[in-house]
């Protein structure tokens, strides 16, 4: 009886030695899902990023040695370009490492014209929608919130695909008339003017009041409204 639990205890004990042997394996695929693995702590992706990263295939011809102790990863010029280099280390006594070529394709969530929009459409759900592109293709701030974009309207021709920015779009057009707001802790009042500037929302413009025939610069509070707080 005491031999049979001597033998069980040498297989099991075996047996654990050969799984821990085949785990630390080192061979082309492991290296890439490491490189892989990697890359997504680096670059992680939310809810405003979405990041793909693709690991190209390990050279055939090149020989892994192994490696007793954890690997370690870096890329030495981080730069943020899409191609990178990943290199993988074995930091031993006698050390070794492997670069792999990776692509990180980052893209960001901003709002596009569905379609063409012409100057002085109004922009809404119907030609304006939020898609995801490539953060090497976007130039400038351009705008994620549509409670800033729908209302306004386009300053100038905005072709189908392209990011919506400030600089294209209005609140308050010139021309417009707008509702002038003059508001303090005891009162408010409201009378009209005309916009002799654009803006948008918080931006201060040129407003001619209609009545006083004053030239004022309030505030843009929504569409087709300005305020001034006392």
């Amino acid at each position: 009886m005491r031999f049979t639990k001597l033998f069980l205890t040498f297989i099991f004990l075996l047996l654990i030695k050969q799984t821990a042997t085949v785990a630390t394996e080192l061979d082309s695929a492991f290296i890439e899902r490491f490189a892989k693995n990697y890359l997504t702590e680096q670059f992680p992706s939310t809810e405003e990023e979405k990041v793909r990263i693709s690991v190209a295939h390990l050279d055939p011809r090149i020989t892994i040695k192994p490696c007793k102790i954890p690997l370690t990863a870096n890329i030495p010029e981080k730069n943020g370009a899409i191609n990178v280099n990943v290199k993988i280390s074995c930091d031993e006594l006698i050390q070794w490492k492997i670069y792999l070529s990776a692509k990180v394709e980052i893209t960001k969530a901003v709002l596009i014209a569905k379609n063409t929009i012409s100057k002085g459409d109004k922009l809404d759900e119907g030609n304006v929608e939020l898609a995801f592109i490539p953060i090497n293709k976007i130039r400038g701030n351009k705008l994620t919130d549509t409670n800033i974009v729908f209302g306004a309207k386009a300053k100038k021709r905005i072709a189908k695909g392209r990011a919506i920015s400030k600089r294209s779009i209005c609140l308050i057009c010139k021309g417009d008339v707008v509702t002038i707001i003059v508001s303090s802790d005891n009162f408010s009042i409201k009378t009209q003017g005309v916009a002799l500037s654009s803006g948008n929302i918080n931006e201060q413009i040129r407003v001619k009041n209609t009545r006083s025939k004053k030239v004022i610069t309030p505030r843009v509070k929504g569409i087709n409204q300005v305020i001034i707080n006392l």
